[in-house]
């Protein structure tokens, strides 16, 4: 008999983070997070999400185990502003059974259907911030610390139940010792001089920080028209300042701004953390932290995070600058792979700009809905 229960408690919260750790314990391809970064993001009283969003979480339970869990959501900005009348899910991890699927997605029915709501969608997270989706292939490839690693039947299952594709995600990665410069090097001074740009580097966190507010604005300027984008507001600004900005190399944020500075493109690449992270195995200390660190200095790879432009300049060729100043950094640094994180196979303005990287996709990934 499966029986499901809300987490509530720091144990019952506590088990739910772990049941993700003896699900994956064999598996070499999943990382995970840090605990107590993860129990944080669940926390009503430090995570800004839950001003304007309601998320319960459920453990489901066979034979008194842990079997499955799920959170469901509801982003009230998505459903009043946006008018999008959806219920989410997200952070979902199963064993191979079917019933205990069905038995937690029930959960999120009936969230939706106390609030009259219209669809349910997911694995997706609070904000476009979080993790996305189920993998669909790429099951053999190495995850990294902005994704959620899953096992192939866990789409089997949601097929099997109803649910639907929404949106399907693209992750790629490219060979830095086969890119040609030349081209977005030549473009980057000729875009420079044409519309009267300039680049912002940096190499201290500190001088970072009065430029990350309008950052957000402009990424909320960017994706504005993308159907499933809700804007991050004032309060999440603030938190994710202080939870990621500081974690990241300061000369892998970029920043390009016009003759009166106003910013006009962004972004932020991270280090490869994906084997720190297994070293860790979810502790910063006694050596997680330790290993991060190195991560941070010394990794091979960077992961692409974030890149953002201003509607007006988005033809302008203006990520030419951006391809420029990180080829002069991953250079010096010896980076030999760059990765790129989920994106939506919808966003051909995304999809263009790798065109002359000879990308190859790794992995795809997906969301599932179904109406109420």
């Amino acid at each position: 008999m499966i029986t499901i229960k809300e987490a509530k408690s720091k144990k019952e919260m506590k088990d739910y983070v772990m049941f993700s750790f003896e699900l994956y314990k064999d598996n070499p391809y999943w990382i995970p997070p840090i605990i107590a970064e993860e129990l944080e993001t669940f926390d009503r009283d430090k995570n800004p999400a839950f001003k304007n969003a309601e998320a319960y979480f459920y453990l489901a339970y066979k034979d008194n185990k842990i079997v499955g869990k799920l959170a469901a959501i509801i982003n009230w900005d998505e459903v009043k502003i946006l008018g999008k009348s959806k219920v989410r899910f997200g952070w979902f991890d199963v064993i191979d059974d079917i019933e205990v699927t069905k038995a937690l997605l029930e959960k999120v029915y009936e969230l939706g259907n106390k609030h009259n709501l219209e669809m349910v969608e997911g694995p997706i997270g609070f904000s476009n911030l979080d993790k996305v989706g189920v993998l669909v292939n790429g099951f053999d490839q190495m995850g990294n610390m902005v994704t959620w690693y899953s096992l192939p039947y866990y789409k089997d299952h949601f097929e099997k139940l109803g649910l639907t594709k929404e949106k399907e995600y693209i992750e790629s990665d490219f060979s830095f010792s086969n890119i040609n410069p030349e081209p977005f090097q030549k473009a980057s001074a000729l875009i420079k001089k044409r519309y009267e740009l300039r680049s912002l580097n940096f190499t201290k966190t500190k001088d970072i920080m009065p430029y990350v507010d309008k950052m957000f604005d402009l990424f909320n300027d960017t994706y504005a028209k993308l159907q499933s984008f809700v804007a991050i507001n004032d309060i999440q600004k603030e938190y994710f300042k202080k939870k990621y900005i500081s974690f990241i190399n300061p000369e892998f944020i970029k920043f390009i701004v016009d003759k009166d500075d106003k910013m006009i493109a962004f972004a932020i690449v991270m280090p490869g953390f994906s084997e720190a992270l297994k070293k860790a195995n979810g502790k910063l200390f006694p050596f997680g932290f330790y290993h991060l660190l190195q991560a941070r200095k010394n990794s091979k790879e960077v992961v692409f995070y974030l890149i953002g432009v201003a509607p007006e300049y988005q033809s302008k060729g203006v990520t030419a600058i951006i391809f420029d100043e990180y080829y002069t950094v991953c250079q010096a640094k010896g980076i030999e792979t760059c990765i790129r994180t989920p994106e939506l196979e919808e966003n051909t303005a995304i999809q263009n700009l790798w065109k002359n990287f000879n990308s190859k996709i790794t992995k795809r990934r997906r969301t599932y809905s179904k109406k109420l």
